[in-house]
């Protein structure tokens, strides 16, 4: 239903002035255009149109105002007409003319015509009753715009029809809606009709905000203001309302498929609870192919290796990131043996990458068997991983003490949302089957089969493989099939949720020799699934997916086969295959579970036909307006246009035919036969008859056209009025409802990127009120989000819809709504100074609406036009099909719907790389309508008017309409163009001298015209307008007025030889005028405007032009408004830019600092001698001093010299200034050196001081009227880099301010925060919370816990001390930094939700400073909050002992403070040609040199107030008070303290790194002191070098790797200016210590004391003080600061002093009004090392910091001794007295009894070779165990670093020892000992010796718990303890890998210094001296072989004292039996024979 109103006229107005009506209907306002000039009458002629979802009601009312428009002030009411709308609901149709009512209800004069009419619908969706207000007479632009961009906008045909009945848009608010907001200002009259143009001052907000909009329009932000111009040619092009084109593509190169480098490096720290008894475990790190392992580690569960590995790769994004990163451990490993898998962990690399910094640190992986899922977990492998990409830099969080990482569980390397507790689980993918794939053989081979066969065979063998997580499955090969039919699956069984994104599925041809890929998709889990708590598994499917590759035809040798690979954008449709995955969760505690994880392949049923949906015939049309600037490489035969939709309409290489004859055929219009579901339709066979229901042949290419030539680069087809079309029917599953979701919210999301890139050009032009823009374009995202919850909601019981679209229609619908809330909340928290923030969340919105619009599931191919030649493929553009998707309702409606669109073909693969992908090789004008055939009556209806269709001739009577083959115009409209090219700059360097020579050329239609060539220059001022006459344009005049095409202008770089160069590409828009216009304002004349020149994907300059068009009437050119001739004479016949056009110019006078000219290489081999700067800007410049001989002082005699030149005022039109140096040689030769363009002069103006300031230019660094203070060390310094307070900008404070430092330095602080009062003399007290700590003390003590002593020694501690000290703060302020910040966010909510309760946004005071004065009051409570908590913070860990500190930078000092360039600034000088991304070349290669100096600009004439200050030098200028420039010898002191994460130099993933200096020629090699296989060295060293600035002034501190044959290799380096940090007033020579000390460890470093610096201070700045006061107080300006007085020397004795009262005011010098800056403070920085073999990439940091001493100064004292702390020799002395419950093992051979032979090992260090034994007590029955034996373990420890440290030679063939470095755990295992076989492993106890469990007393209460808990257990350290004695578990695993007690051990653990140890020595076992007494064990311990009758009699006696007598008895009777037997038979004879 849709209701329109035609206005027409409004009469008899009075007067003479601009009008503009609104009609408003259901609360929704249109406003017309602009009426200029208008008398008595205004002539509308308008239609506006409401798509309504409701009956319009008989008491509605329509209303119409008429008012006089201004641009300043607000509209003026002339009169309302108001309308009940009873009779137009009853008839539809009523034409009214009525007079208008004023304010007062009384009738005036005026009156007003008015057409409306309603037209409703007869319920179904499309079918319309009335379609004749589809063309409207008298709408200009065919459609009736809504006011807003939103996505209520109707351009189409019944958008209504998507809003469900019942529902009224009453809800939506009024908008009115400003252009495209406040700033676009400049370009809507350009790209937009005239009828916008009068709402260009108002943003689009909601109308509740007049009192905004009235500010704004007082603030005269008028339409015409010089000050509007927009950077944003990007939208300027693009943002065009009409509704008959689309933007044009501007990025043209494709990015993803070319190679990058990557770096991958994996830190393996420790394993944990590794799974199995006593192993040996090796970590293997495996990365796709490559495989690193670390060393092995013997017999332990936890091994310690910090070992760090580096994988390099040089691969596309896209595959970089799918390969999978693999932990595994592997159990005694050896070189003849793999060893034995215990688990693995792996991720893929795209997991790691999408971290926060691309890393994940210090986490634990866990294991698991792959082998046997039910197993649960095999270990933790605690590592870090960071993924490094070109240019990306990884900040690697402090190495802190490793406290909180041993929390397992709360530190899994898992990426946020994943669960801890991962399943496993099954992932199906099904593969059903495909179609349409491509020949993958010759067809000779096909022929020579067939000779002997007899049968022809399908040309392919394809089988699919599925890879995912590192493992591949493949299904069966069909053998000759285009189509094969599948039906199996394949089964994945891995971790739910996987931490690899994509399953990559592709279908292969198979072949004897090697089979290659047919086409490839991935598919992203994160779109099939959905992780919230309404979330769903990941399902797809069954859906078909189509794959892209590249050109069907088949060679032998594919150039393009990556694209088939899936790298790259597909430059042709390959095949589709129909596939669905599922995911189930398996239960692994069930017994019939297969428990391996090999991937299986399984057949599945087959599917219906119906399933994926129901195929319907869709239509598709495409009409060529234009093709031009075809490349002249292609030749000139004949060139048409071929379109293609999947494979119909491919006529070379389309359809392979299946031959089985399974299915019956159907033929298309090329005679090629489908491949679909062809049984649903059948046509006849004949080719060119149409079939009975008069369907109609396809034609899918256009005639073939020789090209006409353009000019020398391009040819042209010359089109003229007849414009060819093609058109294709096609059958395709119906699943458009997913495009249709799709396109909703990619239309939301081009609406709101066009609205950020608004937003973030007001902020970046600094113009007024981004919040407001930003406030519109959250309202229209909020509208768009409720629009796509109403229109999605619809047709959910489509055939084919499977789980994941309802499943994703819910989610999105979720997503939708609940970003549509949070737009709103956000748009109410929209205030100035959040605008930012806001920004970057709206960017999130943006990010997740792109990701939610792309659709996981394909429907309907992509469409793909290729240009053809001589029947090759030479250029295609891929047109995604669902932006050419038609739709009934409009949001619906693909982007390019019906659209004319400027499409350019580029090369297909990797031809289209570099800078053959930059050239067009053609451009199109193209207009495509897909749809669905039974939709197709609209298909024509967006093109321009004015045509007529030109039919194929038809043989049979056709029933339906055929579409047209040709669109004949005859209408035709002839204009004249005129380009006002003016200048560009920043262009790219195509010279080898680093320049280039540019010109442009511009393209329109068929006409290419080109500027002058302007040698030598980046930033050509061409100031010259082209005249292009007599262009034709076919269509209607109106159109072509609203929607010209576009402009393409091309920049080139004109060589001597050869054809000119590429530099770059823009587009533009013309405005144009029609011959009935005036040309006058606001449009004409237009503006120029900067548009951004591309260059592939990357910016290569801005062009500054304007364009207008102007129409030729019947007068001729007579009637165009004139061209002033050639003014300039020497230019000869060329046009200047018109006056009206080029920028209005004032004088300004420039100043140019010349310092010096540094590290100048060498120009053709030859050394630069005498140079000199050049500068120019505008065509004017100045020459510098010539340096005379630059080797021995390169800087300049003469400092300041000035020029003036004429410049725009509208600074953002400011042409560059360029900077050259050339060497002058002998006869007047000059060279150039090298060059640079300073781009924006914005930060060189010079604004004079604000005298209401009071002085205070340097206010801006107080904060808002509060100050922190602290003693605390680094915290809160004001502008630290860890300030916790924003720095603000305090108003005038009068009379003196006073500040309070508490003296004493032994209690740390707490900050307090105290209000300064802005007028008054406060005096800020900073307290001391001492009583609360001593309370704190208190209490600890109490619980029994041995409190470590608090007073430290003051000769204990040393540099280290302070370093690690500050180090742990610094890891607490970041920690605290990110607790305020998340309450700061929690409370800012917080106040959102109580001020939406109470106050709507326009109540808000603007004017007035109340509310401000309350909001501020506010901040201030939350800062005040805020720094307490970071008090408390620090307070929780004051109990430590209170040591200075310094503050370590975790970055360069120069990024903390900009460069140091606060009045130097250091020019890179550039030569040689730019590179491009994919040259190695990176500008740093092009620099040749720097040029030092500065500039200042102002406008004249200048204010004399600055010229009559005191000391004013007018030779200097603008730079007073500026060092003079001559050499000057200075001490320069390095200091490396660490470096850290080298990359490894070495075969064995170590380094030997030692460090280099350099500075001019002394070079410092501290080769001899290399560290041996270290990546973390600690150096600890202190150079010295002097220097004579300025000719050595650049210092290089590189880390070698040490080689003991061959030369050393470069590791990384890093390069300081030392310049610029002498000179900065930073005073960046020596660090500001944090407290004043003569002796200790703290001692002042600098020459100069604090007094000294301050007096020295305060003479420079010429300020009054310092005044030392009595009470310790100084007052410096009018600031008074308070300290202490008192200092102790080495005696302890007291003294009087100044110092800490001057320091006092040296560490708050930035408060100091005028000249105060923040002084450096005593530090150490963090520096990347870069090598320049690998560019981009850091290769670790090194810690450092630099001292300079100038030598005309007194000497400093010796340097600080930084060198690393010798580890203590300590001595551990452990007793085993007692084992107990040891478990028993062994049998008894004679008896069965179990028992024990158990003996105790134990050792310290790493790899147990201080391994030691006791002796064994065998034979223990119960489990006891008697020793009474002393291990005795020396080592060497570091106490700051809780390390031990051991040096050993890494193998026999190491040259030297190496330093290792590992946690100080004790291990004790308990064995049972065996006489032949191996011992066997009863169980073990690891103590970490800084923190183990208390013994307990008795064996009775030691329990498994000590281990398990033991983070909840009291623990102890033996360094603070030094003796220890108690009871203590065994422990191991049992086969469910549960931990089970195995024994327990009584142990006594005693630690001695070395020293202590030679006093009292004891002996090892019980041996002298101090030796221990025998155990008492029990007999059973004998050992048999020594005593065996012992042995005997206890084993017989005891025992089987009876059963050996039983046996004895009837041993003897048996042998009496047996005599009895023998002797029997002789006696017998003898007794019988009576012998």
């Amino acid at each position: 239903m849709v209701l329109l109103v035609h206005l027409k006229t409004v009469r008899d107005l009075r007067g003479k002035g601009d009008r503009i009506a609104k009609v408003t209907f259901r609360g929704l306002s249109f406003y017309t255009r602009v009426l200029e000039n208008c008398e008595d009458e205004a002539r509308f002629d308008e239609m506006f149109r409401w798509p309504i979802a409701s009956r319009v009601d008989e008491n509605e009312i329509l209303e119409l105002q008429v008012f006089n428009y201004s641009k300043i002030f607000t509209n003026r009411v002339i009169g309302t007409f108001r309308m009940v709308l009873q009779k137009v609901a009853e008839e539809g149709h009523l034409e009214v003319t009525d007079t208008l009512i004023d304010d007062n209800n009384t009738a005036i004069r005026t009156s007003v015509t008015v057409d409306i009419k309603y037209t409703t619908m007869d319920g179904t969706v499309g079918v319309w009753s009335d379609g004749e207000f589809l063309d409207v007479p008298g709408d200009p632009e065919g459609t009736f715009q809504f006011e807003t961009d939103s996505l209520l906008s109707g351009h189409s045909h019944g958008s209504g029809s998507g809003v469900s009945p019942g529902r009224s848009i009453h809800g939506i608010p009024t908008f009115r809606k400003a252009g495209k907001g406040v700033f676009s200002a400049m370009k809507l009259h350009k790209t937009k009709s005239s009828r916008e143009d009068h709402k260009k001052d108002e943003p689009a907000t909601l109308d509740m905000e007049d009192l905004d909009r009235k500010a704004l329009r007082l603030g005269g932000f008028g339409g015409l203001d010089p000050d509007c111009i927009s950077l944003a040619s990007v939208t300027a092009v693009t943002t065009n309302v009409s509704n008959k084109r689309s933007k044009p593509d501007i990025k043209m190169e494709p990015s993803s498929g070319r190679p990058v480098d990557y770096q991958i490096s994996i830190t393996v720290v420790e394993a944990r609870q590794l799974v199995g008894l006593n192993m040996d475990p090796v970590v293997c790190v495996e990365i796709g192919e490559d495989k690193k392992y670390t060393s092995m580690k013997e017999s332990t569960n936890c091994p310690y290796y910090n070992e760090y590995f580096v994988f390099d790769f040089h691969v596309p994004p896209d595959v970089m990131f799918d390969k999978i990163l693999k932990l595994s451990v592997i159990h005694s490993k050896n070189l003849l043996r793999s060893g034995t898998l215990v688990g693995t962990f792996k991720l893929d690399v795209g997991t790691v990458y999408s971290q926060p910094e691309h890393q994940f640190y210090h986490k634990w992986a866990m294991l698991s068997d792959p082998d046997d899922i039910t197993a649960g977990c095999k270990g933790y492998i605690k590592c870090d991983i960071a993924v490094v990409g070109k240019g990306d830099n990884i900040k690697t969080p402090h190495k802190a003490n490793e406290t909180d990482e041993d929390d397992i569980e709360g530190n899994l390397l898992l990426p946020e949302g994943v669960p801890l507790e991962r399943q496993w689980a099954r992932f199906y993918v099904k593969i059903y089957r495909a179609e349409g794939l491509p020949k993958m053989n010759t067809s000779i081979m096909a022929n020579v089969k067939k000779a002997f066969v007899g049968e022809n065979r399908d040309l392919v063998d394809p089988y699919v493989q599925v890879v995912f997580a590192g493992q591949r499955g493949k299904t069966s090969v069909q053998k000759s099939s285009y189509e094969p039919i599948w039906n199996e699956q394949v089964v994945f069984t891995e971790m739910f949720p996987p931490l690899c994104k994509r399953i990559k599925v592709q279908i292969r041809d198979s072949d004897k020799v090697n089979d290659v890929a047919i086409g490839t998709h991935f598919i992203d889990l994160r779109k099939i699934a959905n992780d919230g708590d309404k979330g769903f598994l990941p399902t797809m499917g069954p859906a078909w997916v189509n794959m892209y590759g590249s050109t069907r035809h088949y060679t032998l040798i594919d150039e393009h086969q990556d694209l088939n690979e899936g790298l790259g954008e597909g430059v042709s449709f390959r095949a589709r295959l129909l596939i669905s995955v599922a995911v189930e969760i398996l239960d692994t505690t069930s017994t019939e579970i297969v428990s391996s994880t090999e991937v299986q392949v399984e057949p599945v049923s087959n599917i219906s036909e119906s399933a994926t949906g129901k195929i319907e015939e869709f239509f598709l049309f495409g009409s060529f307006l234009e093709a031009t600037m075809i490349d002249r490489k292609i030749g000139d035969k004949p060139i048409s246009f071929e379109v293609t939709i999947g494979n119909y309409g491919n006529q070379i290489d389309g359809v392979s035919k299946p031959t089985a004859a399974k299915k019956k055929k159907k033929k298309e219009g090329g005679g090629e036969s489908d491949e679909e579901e062809s049984e649903l339709i059948q046509q006849n066979s004949s080719e060119d008859e149409a079939d009975d229901d008069g369907d109609l042949v396809s034609v899918s290419s256009t005639p073939p056209m020789k090209p006409v030539i353009t000019d020398r680069n391009y040819f042209h087809l010359p089109y003229f009025e007849k414009k060819p079309c093609i058109y294709i029917k096609s059958w395709w599953q119906d699943q458009r409802r997913r495009l249709y979701n799709s396109n909703i919210m990619d239309k939301i999301a081009d609406k709101l990127e066009e609205g950020l890139n608004d937003v973030q050009e007001v902020i970046k032009t600094e113009k007024a009120y981004p919040e407001r823009r930003l406030r519109g374009v959250l309202e229209e995202l909020s509208t768009g989000c409720n629009r796509f919850v109403t229109l999605a909601n619809k047709d959910q019981n489509q055939a084919g819809r499977t789980k994941l679209d309802k499943e994703r229609l819910k989610s999105c619908m979720r997503e939708m709504e609940s970003m549509g809330q949070q737009a709103k909340l956000i748009r109410s928290q929209v205030k100035r100074n959040t605008v930012r923030d806001k920004l970057k969340m709206v960017q999130n919105f943006l990010h997740r609406l792109r990701f939610l619009a792309d659709e996981p599931q394909h429907s309907i191919p992509d469409v793909f036009v290729w240009m053809m030649s001589n029947n090759k493929r030479i250029a295609y553009a891929r047109i995604p099909s669902k932006d050419i998707l038609y739709s009934i309702v409009d949001e619906e409606t693909g982007k390019d719907c019906g659209k004319v669109k400027a499409v350019f073909l580029k090369l297909p693969g990797k031809k289209g790389f570099g800078p053959a992908g930059w050239t067009v090789q053609a451009k199109m004008e193209l207009y495509l309508w897909l749809g669905l055939n039974k939709q197709r009556k609209d298909f024509l209806s967006g093109l321009p008017n004015g045509f007529e269709e030109n039919k194929a001739p038809r043989t049979s009577p056709c029933l339906q309409s055929v579409p047209p083959v040709s669109l004949v115009y005859n209408m035709k409209q002839v204009f004249q163009l005129r380009a006002h090219m003016y200048q560009a700059r920043s262009l790219f360097a195509a010279d080898s001298s680093g320049l280039s020579d540019p010109f442009a050329r511009v393209f329109f239609s068929t006409h290419s015209q080109v500027t002058e060539v302007l040698s030598e220059t980046l930033c050509p001022t061409w100031d010259q307008l082209l005249v292009f006459e007599d262009v034709e344009l076919f269509g209607e005049a109106g159109e072509l007025r609203d929607d010209p095409p576009i402009i393409v202008v091309e920049v080139y770089d004109q060589d001597t030889v050869g054809k000119a160069e590429f530099i770059g590409r823009t587009f533009a828009k013309p405005i144009t005028k029609m011959c009935d216009e005036h040309y006058g304002l606001p449009r004409f004349p237009p503006q120029l405007e900067y548009y951004q020149i591309y260059r592939g994907n990357s910016t290569a300059g801005d062009l500054l032009a304007a364009f207008e068009l102007l129409q030729i009437g019947q007068g001729g050119r007579a009637e165009l408004p004139p061209i002033d001739g050639p003014t300039d004479s020497e230019r000869g016949p060329i046009l200047p830019v018109p006056m009206g056009i080029r920028p209005i110019l004032s004088r300004y006078r420039i100043e140019v600092l010349f310092w010096g000219l540094r590290d100048l290489k060498r120009v053709n081999l030859a050394l630069v001698d005498r140079p000199r700067v050049d500068i120019e800007c505008a065509g004017r410049g100045v020459q510098s001093a010539l340096i005379q001989n630059y080797k021995k002082n390169p800087n300049f005699s003469t400092l300041v010299k000035w020029f003036e030149v004429d410049l725009p005022e509208n600074e953002l039109l400011h042409p560059p200034l360029n900077v050259r140096v050339v060497d002058c040689r002998a006869f007047g030769r000059y060279t150039l050196v090298g060059s640079h363009a300073v781009t924006s002069l914005r930060r060189f103006i010079y604004s004079p001081p604000d005298k209401t300031h009071n002085n205070w230019a340097s206010a801006a660094r107080l904060m808002n009227g509060y100050m922190v203070l602290t003693n605390g060390g680094s915290q809160s310094r004001p502008c630290s880099p860890y300030s916790r307070t924003p720095p603000r900008t305090l108003s005038r404070p009068a009379g003196d301010v006073t500040v309070n430092m508490d003296a004493d330095p032994s209690v740390r602080k707490m900050d307090t925060v105290v209000k300064l009062d802005a007028t008054s003399d406060a005096v800020v007290k900073v307290d001391a919370n001492e009583e609360k700590e001593e309370k704190k003390k208190k209490k600890k003590k109490k619980k029994g816990e041995v409190e470590e002593d608090d007073e430290t020694d003051e000769s204990m501690l040393d540099w280290w001390s302070k370093y690690f000290a500050s180090i742990e703060t610094l890891m607490e302020i970041l920690r605290a930094q990110e607790a305020a910040l998340a309450e700061a966010e929690e409370r800012e909510d917080q106040e959102i939700a109580a001020e939406g309760a109470d106050i709507k946004p326009d109540d808000l005071p603007v004017k007035g400073s109340k509310g401000k004065e309350k909001s501020r009051d506010k901040s201030r409570n939350k800062e005040k909050k805020k720094s307490h908590h970071a008090g408390e913070e620090t307070e929780k860990h004051s109990s430590k002992p209170k040591v200075d500190e310094l503050l370590v930078y975790n970055k360069e000092l120069e990024a903390e403070y900009d460069n140091f360039e606060d009045w130097l600034h250091t020019f890179n000088l550039y030569r040689g040609k730019a590179g491009d991304d994919d040259e190695a070349a990176l500008d740093d290669d092009r620099i040749v040199g720097r040029f030092k100096g500065s500039m200042c600009m102002y406008k004249l004439p200048l204010s004399e107030e600055i010229t009559r200050e005191v000391g004013f030098d007018p030779n200097m200028g603008m730079f007073q008070s500026i060092p003079h420039n001559d050499p000057i010898n200075v001490l320069v002191r390095v200091f490396v303290v660490r470096a850290t994460d080298l990359h490894p130099a070495d075969v064995n993933g170590k380094a030997d790194p030692y460090v280099v200096i350099k500075l001019g020629k002394s070079e410092l090699k501290d080769k001899e002191n290399y560290i041996s296989k270290q990546l973390n060295p600690v150096f600890g060293k202190a150079f010295d070098m002097e220097a004579t600035f300025p000719m050595e002034s650049m210092l290089t501190v590189s880390v070698y790797d040490w080689d003991l044959v061959g030369t050393d290799d470069l590791i990384g380096e890093t390069k300081i200016d030392l310049e610029n940090r002498f000179y900065s007033k930073h005073r960046a020579t020596c660090g500001i210590a944090n407290s004043y000390s003569v002796h200790g460890y703290n001692v002042w470093r600098d020459p100069m004391k604090p007094s000294q610096i301050l007096a020295k201070l305060c003479k420079e700045g010429k300020l009054d003080g310092p005044h030392y006061g009595p009470g310790g107080r100084v007052k410096v300006a009018n600031r008074v600061f308070m300290g202490a007085t008192e200092i102790e020397d080495e005696n302890g004795l007291k003294k009087q002093t100044d110092e800490h009262l001057a320091l006092t005011v040296l560490k708050h010098w930035e408060e100091i009004p005028r000249v105060g800056c923040k002084l450096i403070p005593e530090h150490v920085e963090t520096r990347p090392l870069l090598n320049p073999d690998h560019p981009g990439i850091e290769q670790g940091r090194i810690e450092m910091w630099v001292d300079m001493f100038p030598m005309d100064m007194p000497a400093p004292g010796p340097a600080i001794d930084i060198s690393p702390r010798k580890p203590k020799k300590y001595e551990l002395r452990v007793i085993i007295w007692n084992t107990d419950e040891v478990i028993l093992e062994d049998d008894d051979y004679f008896t069965g009894e179990k028992s024990s032979d158990i003996f105790v090992r134990g050792w310290l260090k790493g790899q147990q070779e201080d391994k030691q034994d006791t002796d064994v007590h065998y034979h223990s029955l119960t489990g006891e165990g008697n020793f009474n034996w002393r291990f005795v373990y020396p080592f060497d420890y570091l106490m700051a670093e809780e390390k031990i440290v051991i040096s050993k030679k890494e193998s026999m063939f190491s040259w030297d020892e190496t330093e290792y470095k590992i946690p100080a755990r004790l291990t004790l295992q308990v064995w049972d000992a065996d006489h032949f076989s191996a011992d066997d492993f009863l169980g073990a106890i690891e103590l970490d010796l800084n923190r183990f469990p208390r013994g307990a007393k008795t064996a009775k209460q030691c329990s498994i718990n000590m281990v398990q808990n033991q983070a909840e257990l009291p623990c102890i350290s033996i360094f603070k303890q030094k003796r220890v004695k108690g009871w203590w578990p065994f422990v191991a695993r049992d086969e469910n890998d549960e931990m089970e007690l195995t024994g327990k051990v009584e142990a006594e653990l005693h630690l001695m210094s070395a020293e202590e140890a030679e006093k009292s020595p004891v002996g090892l076992g019980r041996n002298e001296p101090d030796p221990l007494e025998k155990p008492n064990r029990p007999d059973t311990t004998f050992l048999w072989f020594l005593s065996p009758l012992k042995a005997i009699r206890y084993l017989v006696c005891n025992r089987y004292k009876w059963l050996i007598i039983k046996m004895i008895v009837a041993l003897l009777l048996l042998m009496m039996l047996g005599l009895f037997l023998y002797s029997m038979p002789g006696y017998l004879v003898k007794k019988l024979l009576g012998a």
